[in-house]
């Protein structure tokens, strides 16, 4: 055999062999598809999940869709895909998987559910008021959405609650940052933030502490017209709150009255009209 037929068939074998090994390694990283009742994905998505497996069962009912895409069980999984990433904790995937459900079953009786997937992940990812509240803005509009959609349904029973939690969180994030202006001495920029707390979040825990740091900051600039206001209205709607007693003191030098401090208060909403009212 010349040398040269002899080179050319070395080469074809390696060549060969080298093709051989390329494809080999190619496919131990890529799962091998086959093709399964649909019964058999869905429940082995179910016991994954059913184990904690939280990204298998993602996985699973992922391929419901994919391989039996008009079978009835391809729209619970998608439902499901949402669901077990929520489980994992894998909240913006939960988010995603949530929101394509709605966008492509807007009247399913399961589409309730589904904006409230999307809101309880935007919420779970809440974070303390010294970082940014994006999630909470997030959360609050979509528990709001629910509100808005589903007046009487569980979801915005529950919804209602996570909203109340939600501005107060938003109006502890006022707060920090006006405290924040108030120890630098920049008082105008302060009062804005405490402003923002009694406008906007005046059912909350924090509003009694913003009147407070209100009159603190109108004293410091010596607006004494505007800190007695303000003092009223605290003392008028939280007559009994510390809040009211520390403001009462410096508008004064004493101590409120037990008289005075044990004022039953009003409504909340009087916050609102006697604001209006003074300022």
């Amino acid at each position: 055999m010349p040398k040269s037929t002899s080179l050319q068939n070395v080469a074809r074998v390696f060549a060969a062999l080298v093709l051989f090994a390329l494809a080999a390694c190619g496919g131990s990283n890529r799962p091998q598809y086959v093709e399964r009742p649909v019964d058999v994905i869905y429940n082995s998505a179910m016991d994954a999940l059913a184990g904690a497996d939280y990204a298998k069962a993602a996985r699973e009912f992922d391929e419901v869709e994919r391989q039996h895409p008009y079978s009835v069980w391809a729209s619970r999984a998608q439902l499901m895909v949402a669901f077990s990433y929520y489980q994992g904790q894998k909240y913006d995937d939960a988010i995603l998987a949530a929101q394509r459900y709605i966008q492509l079953h807007p009247g399913s009786r399961d589409t309730p559910y589904a904006y409230y997937l999307a809101a309880v992940s935007y919420y779970e990812q809440i974070v303390d008021v010294g970082r940014d509240q994006k999630n909470t803005e997030n959360a609050l509009s979509q528990l709001d959405e629910i509100v808005r959609r589903y007046p009487d349904s569980e979801y915005a029973r529950d919804a209602r609650l996570k909203i109340d939690l939600a501005r107060d969180h938003l109006a502890g994030k006022e707060m920090e940052i006006g405290r924040y202006y108030l120890r630098r001495g920049q008082y105008l920029s302060a009062i804005n933030r405490f402003k923002q707390v009694v406008d906007t979040y005046q059912t909350t825990t924090h509003t009694p502490e913003a009147l407070h740091r209100m009159t603190e900051a109108y004293l410091a600039l010596g607006l004494s017209g505007e800190a007695q206001a303000t003092t009223a209205v605290l003392g008028h709607n939280f007559p009994g709150s510390e809040w009211y007693r520390n403001s009462y003191a410096l508008m004064t030098g004493r101590d409120v009255g037990p008289t005075n401090a044990a004022q039953a208060a009003p409504p909340r909403s009087m916050v609102s009209r006697m604001w209006n009212r003074v300022f």
